[in-house]
């Protein structure tokens, strides 16, 4: 499995650091961010490393994508958000700061952004951000 070993994201793929797994297989991981903007925001990954989306082969992107659309779904299921919305960065132009790909998934909430369009991130407890992934994780449809 590609990795690198000062990538954050490989290392919650790799076990070393602690993250809040809503969902994963043997390609792609799905938690919850640490700093989310909302409670269940969370992060679609692929396993291997790839910096942008344009490095990774047109078929594990569709997979990335097809695992967010679930994600999706299970949010709106288990949160019951006014909305959701997905992003994806490439580039530091384009405001990337963690240099392996990912897939925002964020809540919505009528009122959530008090100024400007994204809601302020909020810090959570370890065991509240676990409880949000198991929460989701318990409505994702796997098939």
């Amino acid at each position: 499995m590609l990795s690198r070993s000062n990538c954050v994201f490989c290392e919650i793929v790799q076990g070393k650091r602690p993250a809040a797994i809503v969902w994963q297989d043997a390609d792609l991981m799905c938690f919850i961010d640490k700093y989310p903007m909302n409670p269940g925001h969370s992060l679609v990954i692929p396993k291997k490393h790839y910096a942008l989306m344009t490095d990774m082969p047109v078929s594990e992107v569709g997979k990335l994508f097809e695992c967010a659309a679930r994600v999706s779904r299970a949010i709106f299921k288990a949160l019951k958000p006014d909305g959701v919305n997905v992003g994806q960065s490439n580039g530091k132009a384009a405001s990337q700061t963690i240099f392996h790909v990912h897939v925002h998934i964020v809540p919505r909430f009528k009122g959530d952004a008090k100024e400007g369009f994204w809601p302020q991130r909020k810090r959570f407890t370890e065991k509240r951000l676990n409880e949000m992934a198991r929460k989701i994780s318990e409505v994702i449809e796997t098939t």
